[in-house]
């Protein structure tokens, strides 16, 4: 397969971040990120004057070594250099730099003082707020980063919903044996109905809530533990599925079943149709004031609204509402 400008334009680029995750010499970055604008910007392949056994066109700040990394990328489709880099540094780090505001020396700096390699390690650093006390982060590009980090975990991780299915019943069969448990459900995209499922979300009521969330994390099949409270917990499973636990009374049931399974764009509908009304609808419940009005069971949440219960297949956000109005409008 012919190699194009492109491609070694992004070896280049990727020497750099590379490079700078390494804190290496800045003037050497700085040829590198140079020398991948200059190829990327050229009006012809690099690979035709190669092809006809010719000298490379003298490129500005483009000197003899470079030079004959573009040959070996273009003849070879690899460069030495580069794979020499990749195995110098963990290899999860370099998935860092697809987080939004997280560059090399940022992901640099996140590796060397808090020894984070992975994004799940990330996302924990970040839910623990270890990150806003470095040099030039603060809690407010600490909480940025927490929420593009789960993004883009979500994007990348998505299983099929047969897969997470058989993860998940052994787990709440685990969880169904704390006597303090009364109701427990999946929510989120698997309630849905969704083809992959990015992580599971489970709603449970409990009589002793800090039991649950201990037996939660104590799950066997548990290769990391997220982040543990005394009505939430977040874990990993062994194969990478992320499985968030909310404890909720039995009196805001129906609300969390209603926030932690509709799509974002479901639930910012259903809250401002609250606001409408001169109500607030959170996991907790819909309240009138302090007054919590509904929230025990989704019917009840959805009829509080003005609308009919709309199914969890349903919930994307997609015309699903006004449907919904319209129902309740029409006479029995």
């Amino acid at each position: 397969m012919p190699i194009h400008n492109a491609a070694v334009a992004a070896a280049f680029a990727e020497i750099a971040d590379l490079l700078e995750i390494e804190q290496a010499n800045p003037f050497r970055i700085r040829a590198y990120r140079n020398a991948a604008r200059t190829v990327s910007e050229l009006g012809s392949e690099l690979r035709t004057t190669v092809e006809r056994g010719e000298r490379l066109p003298k490129l500005p700040g483009i000197g003899e070594d470079l030079s004959a990394k573009i040959r070996e990328i273009l003849i070879t489709g690899k460069c030495r250099a580069l794979q020499k880099l990749r195995g110098e540094i963990p290899p999860a780090i370099a998935e860092l730099l697809h987080v939004p505001g997280l560059g090399p020396k940022r992901a640099a700096q996140l590796w060397h003082e808090l020894d984070v390699e992975t994004l799940d390690q990330l996302v924990a650093a970040a839910r623990a707020g270890r990150i806003r006390d470095l040099a030039g982060f603060g809690a407010k590009t600490q909480a940025n980063i927490l929420v593009a980090a789960q993004a883009h975990l979500s994007q990348t991780r998505r299983v099929p919903r047969e897969a997470a299915r058989r993860k998940a019943e052994p787990l709440l069969a685990w969880m169904a044996g704390s006597p303090s448990v009364e109701t427990i459900d999946v929510a989120g995209s698997f309630r849905r109905g969704s083809a992959t499922v990015g992580d599971l979300d489970i709603v449970v009521v409990a009589t002793d809530r800090a039991a649950v969330t201990h037996r939660f994390v104590a799950y066997p099949e548990t290769a990391q533990v997220l982040a543990a409270g005394p009505a939430r917990a977040s874990i990993v499973l062994d194969g990478g599925l992320q499985v968030d636990l909310r404890v909720v009374p039995a009196e805001s049931r129906g609300a969390a079943l209603c926030y932690f399974t509709g799509s974002k764009a479901h639930n910012i509908a259903l809250r401002r149709l609250a606001r409408a009304r001169g109500l607030k609808l959170n996991e907790y419940g819909v309240f009138r004031g302090s007054e919590r009005i509904a929230g025990a069971t989704e019917e009840e949440v959805y009829r509080t609204l003005g609308l009919q219960w709309i199914a969890p297949e349903l919930r994307e956000g997609r015309g699903e509402i006004k449907a919904a109005q319209l129902s309740a409008r029409m006479p029995s």
